[in-house]
């Protein structure tokens, strides 16, 4: 076309460029190479050329790349010089090949054969493998390869070569790819890098096939869809994917990826496996924690629009506060996400509510799980409760300041701290105690719901019940009315009148009314308290608290009998207690005629409670002392209630199990006679003594407390229910100090022996029957011969290790006491321990010597063992003695017989007894010696035996002779009997609280 330019070249452009840009050194070395033929074109594409230069020395050939469009060069060479020689050459080799007529210069022998690859498949049995071969190429002519390319490369070849060999550097990258391939087969871990090295090579076939590569992973994808009101995952193995090969690539179409290696946890697997159904309940679960996990590995496609929506957000603390159901504070902390709360994480599961679910950020919580324990000292799994001091303490800095944690519940408000509480007491028909901040908290009464209400609306008021209750637990705060807060206990107040107000709220409790036994306590309380008295009140408690000053008793006139002075007392003490409807413990000492006070006292239709074994006495007795009375004995197989009897007399057994027809009758008095057999309160027969109503009860016992004060407490519940109000305020008021000793002990006994002193009487023979012949106690001590000594020791090493370990183990003390009695028996007779017979006893012989001595001097003995098995060994030793002896234990069926024989001038000098058959109900007058064989843990069954003996009706003077094995477990009992005296004082009669009275581990 006229006027027209003709339109530039590129690569001439290029080309001029280029010549411009080199050096004249850079310049002429590109020419050399040109003209040496070591240039061959490679690839064509769009303008854009690429062509191999191969070193004349050998090397690594450097591909140059020749942009014509945009006048840009580039070389696979590291040199200084830009352009570079390789540049400079390639264009050179252009310009004469285009000269030439062609597109870009040929390879040629001087520009060296190359590298060429084959890709091909090798199956070995279910599985195909990617083998990739390398080949010499040059001009249509192929060679085995031999060696490496890196020797190649170097100019070391192992071996000539076919002809000369340009090795690129794309050719050393796809060599160390294929470093750790066996039999050309690619490694997984090594196929993307040996794919993405490949990329390089040219005209690429796989069996023949073009094959083009990609060095993007494909892998499998994981997709949700729905399934009934749930959805289901699934994995879907490598979509679209025609070929998979063992060893980590995948041909999808005609283009070779690598396959995605990805690892999933064992749940993970375990889950996409068996395609793991999800009901909507777990949504929330899926969308934050599930899902998120799984897209962080493979490619995730939800295909269900019933998920909730997946939201973002910070997850941030929460602390709940609530009241428990004592006096504490509950603190429950938690991750939630939203604002408001969208979800909470409880326990590590992310539970949600609506319809969108956060992502969980696992970092973050982690860290406000360690900011919790940190500043607060407990973690997300836990629950922790304070108690009212502490939660106090606790609501109040969480109110000033949250640490960054948001706040729920009612606990801040619960446990605010408000004024100090103030006691408030007025003594009227009922007592009135009141606990207000604010001086006008409603009056509580006994008898109604609470001791205090809240029903004026004052400020800060606390129940009477709640207030002690905190007291009692060592709380110096309580809580308020309404859940108004909590206020500081008055606790000099309750220091001082506390445990006397629990008293009597417990035993209103007990009964459902204030008990009119309780009335000095009540006067007391309210005199101390500087409170008015009531008169009648006060009256009562003159009378109770001085009833010497009682008038004469009431003599009935049909008794058979003279009182002496003390038993005159103690019957107008009985008369005065039946007028103010109140119950009676005789506790008065063995031997001083119990059983005849209670005749004596005997008034309208009466229910006499007695062992089998004194249940005869008894009859007798009436008999005996108010002989126009009508007595029946309500005993034995064919046993019928006479309505017309006055006096009906039984026994545990029988009040045990005919306690429904015994309480259906009205009685006018009841007693029950050696009253510790109801010692256990929670024992079926004690229950049974409780449930038996009359105007006037009374109870028997020379030993009111034998091993326990539970045994007290039982005897007042039968007589004055209430009086020591219920058996847990009895255990930590008395029972609990006393036994541990020290000053709290004295401190109990004096309060306890005030408070049952009206309904007590107990007198001592020393103090009431000076007539009576002393009583001298003495202790024998046995040495075990060599060879008892040995089996002692034997029995001794084992129990000690049996006992320590059922200890150690947490086992009880009866546990112990078993094992114990095998150590006892070694103590007394050898032939009392399994598989061991006749063998001598030390005890034995030195008891057979003092009984010779004893009768050759004109005396009466008993003998007392608590195994039956040592009398049967006893027995033939008094024999070979020349002893005449009785015997008298739980298989004699005539015991009268075997008393009236012993207590005869001419009746054998020695009875036998076992101690549970002869401790109680037998009058033994005839004996003025008494042996104990072996020492028993509880002395007051050991004194019940003695009193056999010496009673009224002895005219001679007791010796008690208690024989002790020396150096044995006998000698630490002895102790154990002492210390059980001293508490049986302490609670009864007189003297301190001498320490605890329990079997301890020591």
């Amino acid at each position: 076309m006229l006027g027209s330019r003709p339109v530039a070249d590129p690569f001439d452009t290029l080309f001029k460029a280029l010549r411009e840009s080199c050096t004249p050194a850079v310049w002429s070395k590109g020419v050399e190479l040109a003209r040496q033929s070591l240039v061959a074109g490679e690839k064509d594409e769009g303008g854009t050329l690429e062509l191999r230069v191969r070193q004349a020395s050998g090397g690594v050939s450097q591909v140059a790349t020749l942009n014509l469009e945009d006048e840009e060069w580039l070389c696979t060479c590291s040199g200084d010089d830009d352009p570079c020689a390789h540049v400079a050459a390639a264009a050179i080799a252009v310009r004469r090949a285009r000269e030439a007529g062609e597109a870009l210069p040929r390879a040629s022998v001087a520009a060296g054969g190359t590298i060429g690859y084959r890709l091909s498949r090798r199956r070995e049995g279910e599985k195909t493998w990617l083998i990739v071969e390398r080949r010499f190429v040059l001009e249509g002519r192929e060679a085995p390869f031999l060696g490496t390319a890196a020797a190649i490369a170097a100019g070391k070849p192992s071996s000539p070569l076919p002809f000369p060999v340009a090795v690129a550097s794309a050719d050393l990258e796809i060599e160390m790819a294929l470093r750790d391939a066996r039999g050309g087969a690619p490694p997984i871990a090594a196929m993307a890098g040996v794919l993405s090295a490949l990329r390089s090579a040219s005209a690429l076939s796989l069996d023949g096939s073009p094959v083009r590569l990609d060095p993007t992973p494909v892998g499998p994808r994981i997709t949700v869809e729905e399934d009934g009101p749930g959805v289901r995952l699934a994995l879907v193995e490598y979509p679209g994917a025609r070929e998979r090969f063992a060893n980590g690539a995948v041909l999808v179409g005609d283009v070779l990826h690598p396959a995605q290696r990805y690892e999933l946890t064992p749940p993970e697997q375990e889950m996409l496996a068996k395609r793991r159904l999800f009901v909507p309940g777990e949504f929330g679960f899926l969308v934050a924690e599930v899902i998120p996990a799984l897209e962080a590995k493979l490619p995730v496609e939800v295909r269900t629009a019933a998920l909730p929506r997946r939201t973002s957000g910070k997850p941030r603390l929460e602390l709940e506060l609530t009241k428990t159901d004592g006096e504490g504070m509950a603190v429950q902390p938690a991750i939630v996400y939203g604002e408001p709360m969208t979800a909470r994480v409880v326990r590590g599961w992310l539970h949600t509510f609506g319809n969108t679910a956060p992502v969980r950020d696992l970092d973050l919580e982690r860290k406000l799980a360690d900011e919790l324990t940190r500043k607060f000292g407990f973690g997300l799994d836990e629950r922790p409760v304070y108690p009212a001091r502490e939660a106090v303490a606790l609501a109040a800095r969480l109110a000033r300041d949250a640490a960054g944690a948001s706040i729920t519940g009612d606990g801040v408000r619960q446990f605010a701290l408000s004024a100090p509480l103030q006691a408030q007491v007025e003594l009227g028909k009922t007592l009135e105690v009141r606990f207000s901040s604010a001086g006008s908290a409603p009056a509580g009464r006994f008898g109604s719901e609470d001791l205090a209400g809240a029903k004026s609306g004052a400020v800060a008021t606390a129940s009477a019940s709640r207030v002690l209750a905190a007291w009692r637990a060592g709380e110096s705060l309580v809580s308020l009315d309404g859940g108004a807060g909590f206020a500081p206990l008055p606790l000099d107040w309750l220091s001082r009148y506390g445990a006397r107000v629990l008293e009597l709220l417990d035993a209103r409790e007990l009964g459902g009314a204030l008990p009119a036994a309780l009335a000095p306590a009540a006067v007391e309380l309210a005199e101390d308290l500087g409170i008015a008295v009531p008169p009648a009140l006060a009256g009562l408690r003159e009378r109770l608290l001085h009833f010497e000053r009682l008038p004469p008793p009431r003599v009935p006139a049909d008794l058979v009998a003279t009182l002496r002075p003390y038993q005159r007392d103690g019957l107008a003490w009985l008369q005065f207690l039946r007028t103010e409807r109140f119950g009676a413990l005789l506790a008065d000492d063995m031997g001083l005629g119990k059983t005849l006070q209670a005749i004596a006292a005997i008034e309208g239709k009466t229910l006499v409670v007695a062992p089998t074994s004194v249940l005869p006495n008894w009859l007798a007795e009436l008999q005996r002392f108010r002989p126009g009375l009508t007595v029946e004995s309500y005993h034995g197989g064919g046993r019928a209630l006479d309505p017309k009897a006055q006096v009906t007399v039984t026994t545990y057994a029988v009040m045990r199990l005919d306690v429904e027809r015994l309480a259906a009758l009205p009685w006018d008095m009841i007693v029950l006679d050696e009253a510790q057999t109801i010692k256990n309160p929670q024992s079926q027969t004690a229950r049974a003594a409780f449930r038996l109503e009359a105007r006037f009860k009374v109870t028997l016992s020379g030993t009111p407390v034998e091993n326990r004060l539970d045994d007290l407490y039982s005897q007042m519940r039968f007589l004055n229910a209430g009086l020591l109000g219920d058996a847990r305020v009895f255990q930590e008021l008395y029972a609990r100090p006393m036994e541990q000793g020290g000053a709290l002990a004295e401190e109990a006994a004096t309060r306890l022996k005030r408070r049952i002193k009206p309904f007590v009487l107990r007198r001592l023979k020393r103090d009431v029957a000076p007539e009576l012949p002393p009583l001298t106690e003495i202790v024998l001590h046995a040495e075990l011969s060599p060879s008892e000594r040995e089996r002692y020791e034997a029995v001794r090493l084992a129990t000690r290790a049996e006992v320590i370990a059922q200890l150690g183990a947490g086992g009880n003390t009866l546990a112990a006491l078993e094992a114990l009695l095998r150590l006892r028996q070694a103590a007394c007779h050898p032939d009392l321990l399994p598989g061991v017979s006749g063998e001598s006893s030390a005890k034995l012989e030195l008891l057979v010597d003092r009984l010779g001595e004893s009768v050759a001097n004109g005396h009466k003995a008993l003998v007392f063992s608590q195994w039956t098995s040592f009398l049967d060994l006893v027995e033939p030793a008094l024999t070979a003695a020349g002893l005449s002896f009785s015997r008298l234990d739980g298989t004699t069926v005539d015991r009268e017989a075997v008393v009236r024989e012993f207590q005869a001038e001419g009746g054998p000098p020695v009875l036998l007894m076992s101690l549970k058959a002869g401790g109680v109900g037998l009058n033994l007058t005839a004996a003025d010696h008494v042996f104990m064989l072996d020492p028993w843990w509880n002395p007051a069954v050991e004194d019940q035996a003695t009193a056999r003996a010496h009673r009224i009706g002895q005219e001679q003077p007791v010796l008690v002779q208690r024989l002790v094995t020396k150096d044995s477990v006998e000698e630490r009992i002895l102790v154990l009997q002492e210390k059980k005296r001293a508490l049986a004082a302490a609670a009864v009669v007189s003297g301190s609280a001498a320490g605890g009275a329990t079997l301890t581990k020591d």
